[in-house]
């Protein structure tokens, strides 16, 4: 009894602790909103990102500070009697180190269907993110007119991360519970980590193209390959094949040709250059990092994939719903008002629906054919992305930057060239004496 009064007090001491670290933000946001200093500074996009931290931190303070408790208390250790609250932290805190068993893993389908499915995959991927990468410059870099005639211009990043992670998470939430599998096979907190560096990537990446261009944002993510290897290094302890370096140097090259070589009007201004590079940094620093930390979850615990987006997804939400303004606030009356645009809602709507098949098209292609499939077919629609949009929206690339394009997409399959070729190399070296070619006569 003792016990469970201690525990009930450290969570009414978290709560309260959430609450005021909540107040504090909300006051940063409304003087930032008050001052027009900072509001159109050219690096306005710095403070925003600050302001969305300390929301961010509104939880995970808290959080940590509860987890430290537990762990220092041995908290689980003593649990007799298992109540909603146990159950609860338990699965927030609690290392089960269990594995997820090998008939609750996906199945592998009849080969008879795989070219069927190839297609499949290949058009909903396609189709999925030409919709999702349309709408995003469309939300983010066009005016809506309002029923007055003035004209609006969506500036809230969070919101629509906050809307993208939801109906993600309803998704993946829905198909566990009709396929009878658990939500969460791991604590939930570790996968707070990725979940943080997902929403930050994902901001900046909308923040981004307030800056610069479609085509930009689109072959700065080809420019990951150096990020994802040096997380990789750093958190899994990877190593890598000199042509995975040789290539990656080659890709970086290309989009270097690209940016200084591409007359975008984005690029008129030294200090909005430097945003738009500074936020496409950050967005690829955090982006690998995501990457990586969930490549060691898979590893350590074994996830269904859909298990893998709900739980980043559930941490997603509550670190974003966290951050949004509250209603009486300038910038979420604006959101309001935007709200009741049918135009507008539809496109958020579209866009969310859009991302969420798309993540969920990723995994099945991944578990059915391989990360080389996957990433020829994402190479492809990064290719399709670059041409739908300059004809749309009408970008300018230069001689310069159309040899950077081509230098970029060379070396990616160059990459994927040699990765195959040294995998049929390896199967052939592993691959039984009795059944290897015999040697020719000399």
């Amino acid at each position: 009894m003792r016990s469970k009064i201690i525990i009930g007090i450290v969570l009414i001491l978290c709560v309260v602790l959430t609450w005021l670290f909540s107040q504090l933000y909300q006051e940063l946001l409304l003087a930032y909103e008050q001052s027009d200093t900072l509001i159109y500074s050219e690096y306005s996009w710095c403070f925003r990102l600050m302001l969305n931290l300390a929301g961010y931190a509104t939880i995970l303070v808290p959080g940590f500070l509860l987890y430290k408790y537990l762990d220092k208390t041995n908290y689980f250790d003593k649990i007799t009697n298992k109540t909603w609250v146990s159950r609860a932290l338990s699965a927030c805190f609690a290392e089960t180190g269990e594995r997820l068993p090998d008939a609750a893993k996906p199945p592998k389908s009849d080969d008879g269907h795989e070219g069927f499915e190839l297609l499949f995959c290949f058009t909903g991927l396609m189709a999925a993110y030409l919709v999702w990468g349309l709408l995003q410059e469309k939300i983010m870099t066009q005016n809506y007119v309002m029923a007055d005639g003035s004209l609006v211009r969506f500036n809230d990043s969070q919101l629509l991360v906050f809307i993208n992670r939801l109906l993600a998470f309803g998704i993946a939430l829905v198909r566990l519970l009709c396929a009878g599998q658990p939500v969460l096979v791991a604590p939930l907190y570790k996968f707070s980590y990725c979940s943080l560096t997902n929403i930050i990537s994902a901001w900046c990446q909308y923040e981004a193209l307030k800056f610069v261009s479609f085509p930009t944002q689109v072959l700065s993510k080809s420019c990951k390959v150096i990020p994802v290897m040096l997380m990789g290094k750093l958190i899994s302890r990877n190593k890598y094949e000199p042509y995975e370096y040789a290539t990656a140097a080659l890709i970086s090259l290309g989009m270097v040709l690209f940016m200084f070589g591409s007359h975008d009007d984005y690029a008129v201004s030294a200090a909005t250059t430097g945003s738009g590079l500074a936020l496409l940094a950050l967005y690829m620093a955090c982006d690998s990092f995501t990457s990586s930390w969930q490549a060691a979850l898979f590893a350590r615990h074994s996830p269904r994939p859909l298990q893998m987006l709900a739980a980043v997804n559930l941490c997603s939400l509550a670190l974003t719903a966290a951050a949004l303004p509250r209603l009486h606030t300038p910038r979420a009356r604006t959101r309001l008002r935007l709200l009741q645009h049918p135009v507008f809602v539809s496109d958020c709507l579209l866009l969310s629906l859009s991302s969420a098949v798309g993540q969920m098209l990723i995994y099945r292609t991944i578990a059915r054919f391989g990360a080389v499939v996957f990433t020829i077919i994402m190479t492809l629609r990064q290719a399709v992305s670059i041409l739908v949009s300059c004809a749309v929206y009408g970008h300018a690339v230069s001689a310069g930057g159309a040899c950077g394009v081509l230098l970029v997409f060379a070396a990616v399959l160059l990459r994927l060239y040699c990765r195959g070729r040294r995998a049929r190399r390896l199967a052939r070296a592993q691959r039984p004496a009795a059944q290897r070619p015999p040697a020719q006569a000399v």
